[in-house]
């Protein structure tokens, strides 16, 4: 064993290894024998050499979840360790659930929140070709409520992308102080083209049972289809 993972030899131990658990068309017996090794290491080295394994995906399911499974319990008992790794695995990642996983087993969902608002500020509202991954992350934080989401979020309302835009709204109104972006969420209103963006803000109000103050004839002329505003100004929709 020490021949094997002794400190002279885990440099160039951890790189073949590596290289077994990122080759998708190598034999499912011998990834599993690399992701084994690997798992009993508890090191960061050992923990990035695990984590290209979660961007490919092979065949039968069964072999494909088991080996996942397998290099992610290796890498989340690897603890603090793994952190740096994980973090950095995520930023350049195209999917992000497995890494957000293990980022909230380790180090818990407040970290989660952290990493994924970073990730955001590195992002823009301008128009791209392919906007996926600031897609994922909103997706991922619209369940989650924490004050630091909603300062962060809310300029996605304008986004380029309509997805964007509905999935933006949608954390946003779930955030404890989403009343402080009310004004900002009714001008997107007034100018927004996509019906399902329109119906999620004003169904966010309806819930909240927030007023539109002033309601602008913009506004008006842009409510869907079976919303109203009440005397008050709060949006009701038709059952």
């Amino acid at each position: 064993m020490f021949g094997l993972f002794g400190t002279k030899s885990d440099g160039s131990q951890v790189k073949k290894l590596a290289e077994r658990v990122a080759n998708k068309r190598g034999q499912s017996p011998d990834r599993w024998e690399a992701i084994d090794a690997l798992a009993k290491l508890h090191t960061a080295e050992a923990v990035a050499a695990l984590l290209p394994r979660f961007t490919f995906y092979v065949e039968p399911s069964i072999s494909d979840q088991d080996e996942k499974d397998a290099a992610f319990n290796g890498i989340v008992s690897t603890g603090s360790a793994a952190v740096a790794p994980i973090v950095a695995f995520l930023q350049r990642a195209e999917s992000i659930s497995w890494p957000v996983k293990m980022l909230e087993r380790i180090a818990g969902p407040e970290a989660v929140v952290e990493r994924l608002l970073e990730l955001l500020h590195a992002m823009d509202t301008e128009y791209e070709r392919d906007p996926q991954k600031k897609i994922q992350v909103l997706v991922e934080l619209e369940d989650r409520r924490d004050p630091r989401i909603a300062p962060t979020v809310a300029r996605f309302v304008s986004d380029a992308n309509e997805t964007v835009r509905f999935h933006a709204a949608s954390t946003l109104l779930g955030q404890a102080d989403a009343a402080e972006h009310r004004a900002a969420l009714i001008a997107r209103v007034e100018q927004e083209e996509s019906v399902r963006v329109r119906v999620r803000i004003l169904e966010g109000f309806a819930q909240n049972g927030w007023a539109v103050e002033n309601a602008s004839a913009a506004l008006r002329s842009k409510l869907p289809a079976g919303f109203s505003l009440d005397a008050k100004g709060v949006p009701l929709k038709r059952a």
